[in-house]
C-alpha cells in the first residue's frame, strides 16, 4: 500500500541523493564508532573517511553487510538453534540472496555506491506472466498463468466500462466524443468483441499460433477472478512502485554491494564485537563492547547506532526516556526465504524466464532466476513468506520440515518439481543471530512522533539503518537514513 499511494503521488518518492559535503574533521576531535556493520554503517564509514575521520565499525556477527547476506557453498548460516552451513555445489552462479535481492531504478543512493565502487549490474526479470497463480480454492485448484489472469481481469472489467458508457451513466461533463473515445479505448484495453469479451490471445492461444491462427483460451470465471486474492496479489504488486520494470541485481549476488564498501573503507572492523553499554558524554561516547571472551572499551568522538532498535532496550545506556520510548516502539519484522537448488532449469522449459509464482500456500512465493538461462542447473526461490502466522510455522520447524513443506507447495505449481531438489538453505530472519527480525515497523498512529525523536540527535549518538526510513526492508531505506544522519552530524560539527 506504501508503495501503490507513493507510485500516485500520495507520498513522497525516495527522492534525489543529497550531495553529502562534511566539513574537514579537527585534530583531536576526529574518532567515531560504528555499531553495526549493515549497509549504513558501512556507508557511513565511507563518507566519514573522505572528511578526515578515523572510524571503527563493531559488528557483532561474524561477516559485515547486515541483511544483505548472498548464501553459497559452504557459507554459515548463524540461526538460533540452527546453525549450518549452505549445501549448494562450488560454483559462483549458484547463490541465494537470502536478504535484498531486487534494485529498483529510483533508488539512487544504491545505483550510485554500485556505479562509484564498480559493482556490475544487470537486469533481472521480476514479473513474468507466463508464471502462475495458484489459488487452491478458485480456477479448479490448478495453477494458471499470469497472464490469463491478467488478460481475463482487463477483458471483464474492460466490458463493464463499454457497458456504462453505451448507457450514458457518467456526468454531463462527458460529450458524446468523449463517451465514443472512452468506449474505443476501453475496446483496446479490455481486447473486446463488440463491447463483450469472449477471451484473449493475450492469454495464449488454444493452437500453434506460429502455424495457425490465435484462437483465445477459455475465458476464466469472472467470479474466481474477482474472489481470488492470490490472482489479485500476482496482477497489482508488480504495479508497487519498487516493483517497477525493469529491477536490476548485482552480478554474482546481492553481497557485491558490501563487498563493494569492504574495498573502499579504511576503518578499522572487529567482528564478533557485541555492545553491552553505551554512555553519552558532553563531549564523547563511550561503548562497553564483548570481543574475544573479554570486556572491552572505546570512547569516541562520535557513535553512529546501526544496531537493530529491539535490541536497545537490553544494552545498558543513558539515553533520555522519551528517546528509549521511541526505540522500544519499533515491531520485529518477520519475514522468511528458502531456496532449492535444482539439478535441472525445468520451469524453462515451461517458457518461465525469471519472475514470480504466487500460491495460497504456505510458501507464498517461488522467484525464478533470471541469470545463467540454459545453465544445467539453478537456484530457485522455494519460498518469500510475508505471513507471520506461515513463518512463524516455518521458523518453528527443522531444517529438513522447512524443505519439505516449501518443496510440498511447489509440487503443486510443478508436478516434479520435488525429483530436482539436490540442496536447499532456509532462513528464518526472527531467528538469525544478532539480527533476530526483518524490516522493524511501528503502529502507524505514533509513527511520526517517534520518527522525529529517533532522526534526531541523542548527544553525540545517531541511529541509522532501515529502520530510520520511511522504507525498512530496502537498502536505499538504510542509504537514506546513513545520509540524513550525517546531515545532522555536520549541522553539530559547523555550530561547535
Amino acid at each position: 500500500m506504501y508503495g501503490s499511494s507513493r507510485a500516485l503521488g500520495l507520498i513522497a518518492d525516495t527522492g534525489e541523493p543529497k550531495a553529502i559535503h562534511l566539513r574537514p574533521a579537527e585534530k583531536g576531535k576526529n574518532k567515531v564508532v560504528i555499531l553495526g556493520g549493515g549497509l549504513a554503517g558501512l556507508s557511513v564509514a565511507y563518507q566519514l573517511q573522505q572528511a578526515g575521520y578515523h572510524c571503527t565499525i563493531l559488528e557483532a556477527s561474524h561477516r559485515l553487510g547486515g541483511r544483505n547476506l548472498t548464501l553459497r557453498h559452504g557459507d554459515f548460516i548463524d540461526e538460533l538453534g540452527n546453525p549450518n552451513f549452505c549445501q549448494f555445489d562450488r560454483d559462483p552462479n549458484l547463490y541465494f540472496n537470502a536478504g535484498p535481492a531486487r534494485i529498483p531504478g529510483h533508488h539512487r543512493r544504491l545505483l550510485n555506491y554500485c556505479k562509484e565502487f564498480s559493482v556490475p549490474l544487470q537486469l533481472k526479470a521480476n514479473s513474468n506472466r507466463l508464471a502462475y497463480i495458484h489459488d487452491s480454492n478458485h480456477f479448479g485448484g490448478k495453477p494458471v498463468r499470469i497472464g490469463e489472469y491478467i488478460a481475463d481481469s482487463r477483458g471483464f472489467l474492460s466490458e463493464l466500462v463499454f457497458k456504462s458508457v453505451n448507457q450514458g451513466d457518467f456526468s454531463e461533463e462527458f460529450s458524446e466524443e468523449d463517451w465514443q473515445k472512452l468506449m474505443a479505448y476501453s475496446s483496446i484495453f479490455g481486447d473486446l468483441n463488440e463491447g463483450k469479451y469472449q477471451g484473449s490471445g493475450r492469454s495464449g492461444s488454444k493452437k500453434d499460433r506460429m502455424l495457425e491462427h490465435v484462437v483465445a483460451k477459455d475465458p476464466l470465471k469472472f467470479a474466481d477472478i474477482l474472489t481470488s486474492k492470490v490472482g489479485m496479489m500476482a496482477a497489482l504488486t508488480p504495479e508497487n512502485y519498487d516493483w517497477g520494470e525493469p529491477l536490476m541485481e548485482p552480478v554474482g549476488g546481492m553481497d557485491g554491494v558490501v563487498e563493494g564498501f569492504k574495498r573502499n573503507i579504511n576503518a578499522k572492523v572487529k567482528l564478533h564485537a557485541q555492545v553491552s553499554a553505551i554512555q553519552v558524554n558532553e563531549d564523547s561516547v563511550d561503548i562497553q563492547y564483548r570481543y574475544k571472551g573479554k570486556q572491552e572499551n572505546i570512547q569516541a568522538d562520535y557513535c553512529f547506532n546501526n544496531i537493530p532498535a529491539h535490541f536497545m532496550p537490553g544494552i545498558s545506556n543513558n539515553f533520555s526516556a522519551h528517546y528509549m520510548n521511541a526505540l522500544a516502539s519499533f515491531k520485529r519484522g518477520n519475514l522468511y526465504k528458502i531456496a532449492f537448488q535444482m539439478k535441472k532449469r525445468f520451469w524453462e522449459e515451461e517458457g518461465i524466464y525469471g519472475g514470480i509464482s504466487f500460491t495460497d500456500q504456505s510458501a507464498s512465493q517461488l522467484w525464478y532466476p533470471s541469470h545463467d538461462i540454459n545453465s544445467e542447473k539453478g537456484i530457485m526461490l522455494g519460498s518469500y513468506s510475508w505471513d507471520d502466522a506461515n513463518n512463524e510455522m516455518f521458523a518453528s520447524m527443522t531444517l529438513q520440515q522447512r524443505a519439505d513443506e516449501a518443496a510440498r507447495c511447489g509440487e503443486l505449481i510443478h508436478p516434479g518439481y520435488t525429483s530436482h531438489i539436490e540442496a536447499f538453505a532456509s532462513v528464518p530472519w526472527t531467528r538469525m543471530n544478532h539480527m533476530m527480525g526483518c524490516g522493524a515497523h511501528m503502529p502507524a498512529d505514533i509513527w511520526d512522533e517517534k520518527f522525529e525523536v529517533l532522526q534526531a540527535a541523542e548527544g553525540r549518538h545517531f541511529m541509522i539503518g532501515d529502520q530510520i526510513s520511511h522504507h525498512a526492508g530496502w537498502q536505499e531505506g538504510a542509504f537514506a537514513s546513513a545520509e540524513h544522519a550525517l546531515g545532522v552530524f555536520n549541522d553539530m560539527v559547523l555550530k561547535a
